[in-house]
């Protein structure tokens, strides 16, 4: 019976279903694909313009803080500090640079490189990735680069530019920061004279008045140039041998001349004699020293200033000595243009 029992048993157990144990398993395939991080830039509250190293503005400082308008010489500069991002890794940059160009956007000529900073504040950066402000500082992520573009020659600079600064990945990605500037590199500046200076048979011991003229600033049309103007002048002499002498030698002085100038709202008048006329400085060419002594009109802060296309006017007077005998034909007053 035990040996029926058990051969009974092993055919009820190859019978059964067989388990091998409680749960099972199954895979699935998996992709995972991470997002090409367009990189991001932004710049930050430390923009300047510098001066260059050749002569000094009228305020003598190194950052141009009378420039007003969009203009830039050969030698002056404009310097950025931006603050760059990537997700995919700050590693992953491969150039931050400024360029210029006729249209905004990425894709204009490149000017210059940017080097890296070791700042790591960036409150004043206004970073964020749409509503998202950036508040954490990550430096696997993000870095600064200092950016400072210098005005070239007019061979290779010279008109209207869009100027920006950019930041292109190992991809080729790239973006530029939101405030795209529109510059006029190296404008042409003149001034323009419209009338001369004549005195005809002026009697010795009176004063006498030219005709008006004006003394305009004929820079380059779009180029915003604000030019601050001076005048100097030299004495007169008869270029004859006329026995010329007034009053003591053949030599006319400048400090015989003088002139009423307006400007807009602004004058002479309060700042010479009785009538607004002032004298003007001895000078053949132009130095700092016109800031001081040389100013056409010398009150208000923009008395002095023309825009470009904009004109002051200036008559002039001669006190003419007693006695005086001569025609005194040379000898010159000048008239300088500073772009502030």
């Amino acid at each position: 019976m035990k040996r029926l029992f058990a051969v009974l048993a092993a055919v009820l157990m190859l019978a059964s279903p067989m388990v091998l144990g409680n749960s099972v398993g199954a895979d699935v395939d998996v992709n995972i694909e991470t997002e090409d991080f367009e990189p991001l830039i932004w710049m930050c509250d430390e923009r300047v313009v510098l001066d260059d190293n050749v002569e000094p503005g009228k305020l003598g400082t190194d950052t141009l803080y009378e420039r007003t308008q969009n203009y830039a010489f050969e030698g002056e500069q404009i310097g950025y500090d931006v603050l760059v991002m990537d997700k995919n890794g700050i590693n992953k940059i491969s150039d931050v640079y400024m360029t210029i160009g006729d249209v905004q956007g990425v894709g204009n000529d490149i000017e210059v490189n940017c080097r890296e900073s070791t700042e790591t504040n960036f409150d004043n950066c206004n970073a964020r990735i749409g509503e998202e402000v950036l508040s954490v500082w990550n430096p696997a992520v993000m870095r600064h680069y200092d950016c400072l573009l210098t005005v070239e020659t007019v061979d290779s600079m010279y008109g209207e530019y869009w100027v920006t600064a950019e930041v292109e990945d190992l991809d080729g990605l790239s973006s530029t920061v939101d405030e795209n500037e529109y510059w006029f590199f190296n404008p042409v500046i003149a001034i323009s004279v419209d009338g001369a200076l004549t005195f005809e048979n002026v009697r010795p011991g009176t004063q006498s008045y030219s005709d008006t003229i004006l003394i305009g600033n004929d820079a380059d049309a779009g180029s915003g140039v604000m030019m601050d103007m001076f005048i100097t002048g030299t004495d007169f002499y008869d270029s004859s041998s006329s026995g010329a002498m007034c009053p003591t030698t053949n030599q006319l002085s400048l400090e015989q001349f003088a002139y009423y100038a307006v400007n807009g709202a602004y004058s002479t008048m309060g700042s010479g004699d009785a009538e607004g006329y002032v004298g003007i400085a001895y000078g053949n060419s132009f130095s700092t020293d016109l800031y001081y002594n040389a100013e056409i009109i010398k009150t208000g802060p923009f008395g002095n200033v023309l825009a470009p296309g904009a004109e002051m006017s200036l008559t002039f007077r001669l006190d003419l000595p007693e006695p005086c005998n001569g025609d005194f034909d040379t000898g010159s007053i000048y008239f300088w243009g500073e772009a502030i």
